[in-house]
């Protein structure tokens, strides 16, 4: 675990040779301590340990390999326009690169060692006079009554510390853009990270905030507010398309227009399979090639992706067992669910649809107004780290409403939600307009 050359070059031979070992141990950046558990958990981490006659403490340092990951841009987050880094595995490389976007003073960074057999260095990162104490206060209490003996993933971390772990809505963000991470915490929040995890957990948030893309703020803000109304749009129709179709055909066949039901007859009329069928297993197929397409490598998930999308859907159809307008819409439902740029909500949204299809095929509209009702009341239910998940909305703040839906620069305060220390951004970009008078 140790780099053996630097240790015997730089740590042995030379002092040695010049009696001068413990000079060169004093120079070098070191901790002192006389407790056991300290030195054996120094040992297991890879530092090494200098006992002397001299002192009754023992001093631990790193001669560490570092065979770290290059920075590169993230997989699981496309960057259209912006930096095209990404955070790695290691905790100081993602602190640094934090640092390095943030060059404030006051950015604090709290480290706490989790795992009961084998620690793990987890940092709370923060601004400390601009995000809320008594939320800073309340992630590094949760954290601390986190008993584990290993911590695998930030994954842990999240269903560990997020207000409700049964709710199938996510209350914390994942990322691995450090630009995401820098605006987050800018505005207010809690970033919570971990030594050998690539991925950084945004809190508190709302349920807007995985409507929200650091390329927003790239982009002309009018183009960027139609983008935001996209994503709310394809929230819609992946969570209800398959849902509204079940219903229409099932239940409520007047309601189609005059022009299309000659259309949709005959394109279900030899189906064998009532459409709650259709539709399951048309979604379970779809369910299955993009699982397959994740598990795969990557050129032979691309052939998975394609294959599986145009042969099995043409076969189905041509073999009568699937209808023409189910697989447009299960394909558009498919489509609408990777328009989200938070792959923890989409995983959701796909969840979700599932018991609204239920709903549908058992009491038509009125099971869906049903299953909508049941979700609108685990969202105003929700919390994260305290705060409202439909803050913004409920209860209502303009400015932070004007913010979920216009990425623009001319909003020049920080989320009510929050509660920051420091509620006022300084945004006079366009201050030299009052020059031309």
């Amino acid at each position: 675990m140790i780099e053996e050359k630097k240790l015997n070059e730089f740590l042995l031979s030379d002092p040695v040779q010049s009696g001068s070992l413990e000079k060169t141990i004093d120079s070098i950046s070191s901790t002192e301590t006389n407790e056991i558990r300290s030195i054996v958990d120094g040992i297991l981490a890879g530092q090494v340990v200098y006992l002397s006659d001299a002192s009754d403490k023992a001093k631990l340092f790193s001669v560490g390999q570092n065979p770290l990951r290059a920075i590169t841009e993230p997989e699981s987050e496309s960057i259209v326009r912006g930096a095209h880094n990404g955070f790695v595995e290691s905790l100081d490389t993602n602190i640094h690169q934090l640092r390095f976007h943030i060059q404030d003073r006051h950015l604090s960074v709290h480290y706490m060692d989790i795992g009961e057999r084998a620690k793990t260095k987890v940092a709370v990162i923060y601004i400390e006079n601009i995000a809320n104490p008594e939320i800073v206060d309340e992630v590094k209490r949760r954290l601390s009554y986190l008993r584990i003996d290993s911590l695998l993933a930030p994954g842990i971390i999240e269903e560990s510390i997020e207000d409700n772990s049964f709710s199938i809505f996510p209350q914390i963000i994942h990322t691995e853009r450090p630009d995401k991470a820098k605006a987050s915490i800018m505005e207010g929040c809690v970033i919570v990270m971990m030594d050998g995890s690539p991925s950084a957990l945004i809190a508190p948030i709302t349920f807007f905030s995985f409507f929200q893309s650091p390329d927003d703020y790239s982009t002309r803000w009018i183009s960027a507010s139609f983008l935001r109304v996209l994503r709310f749009f394809a929230f819609m129709i992946a969570i209800t398309l398959p849902a509204f179709y079940i219903a229409l055909i099932a239940f409520h066949f007047e309601v189609i227009p005059n022009d299309l039901i000659i259309t949709m007859k005959n394109s279900i009329v030899d189906i064998p399979f009532p459409p709650l069928i259709e539709a399951m297993i048309m979604e379970i197929t779809i369910e299955l090639i993009r699982e397959a397409g994740i598990r795969l490598p990557k050129p032979i998930s691309q052939t998975i992706g394609i294959v599986g999308g145009l042969v099995i859907g043409d076969a189905v159809v041509k073999a009568g067992l699937i209808s023409n307008m189910m697989v447009i819409v299960v394909a558009v439902t498919a489509v609408s669910s990777f328009v989200l740029p938070s792959y923890e909500m989409s995983t959701s949204i796909r969840t979700v649809r599932f018991p609204l299809m239920f709903l549908a095929a058992s009491f038509g509209f009125i099971g869906i107004g049903l299953g909508f009702g049941i979700i609108l009341m685990n969202l105003c239910k929700l919390e994260s780290l305290g705060v409202p998940y439909l803050s913004s909305l409920t209860p209502f703040h303009f400015s932070d409403l004007k913010d979920a839906f216009i990425p623009a620069w001319f909003i020049k305060r920080r989320p009510f939600y929050l509660r920051p220390k420091d509620s006022k951004q300084i945004k006079h970009v366009r201050g030299w307009r009052r020059d031309e008078t």
